[in-house]
């Protein structure tokens, strides 16, 4: 999540409120693709600062972390749907034999 808008990256000032809720200002959530019910990770930096990311933004940037380990030409998304059909295939076997 590549998209960060100049006008987000401008400090804002957010207030804590009821029960140590704090609201992101519409235009960070919106230049972030954060929505109702979106996770979000938090860290505690160092320095005293919070660091929020969305677990989306966390699994493309690690995408290809493990890129190395998959064969040459193997697409391991499609590895993993023809597993699926295989196992719901044999699921089905088993119920209607």
């Amino acid at each position: 999540m590549a998209h960060k808008a100049e006008s987000s990256r401008r400090p804002n000032q957010i207030v804590v409120g009821d029960r140590g809720r704090l609201v992101l200002p519409a235009r960070v959530r919106k230049d972030l693709g954060i929505e109702k019910g979106t996770r979000l990770h938090m860290t505690l930096e160092e320095d005293g600062s919070l660091n929020l990311r969305p677990y989306a933004a966390i699994a493309e940037a690690s995408k290809g972390m493990f890129a190395h380990l998959a064969p040459k030409g193997v697409s391991m998304v499609d590895e993993l749907i023809a597993e699926r059909r295989q196992e719901a295939k044999r699921e089905e076997e088993r119920f209607t034999a």
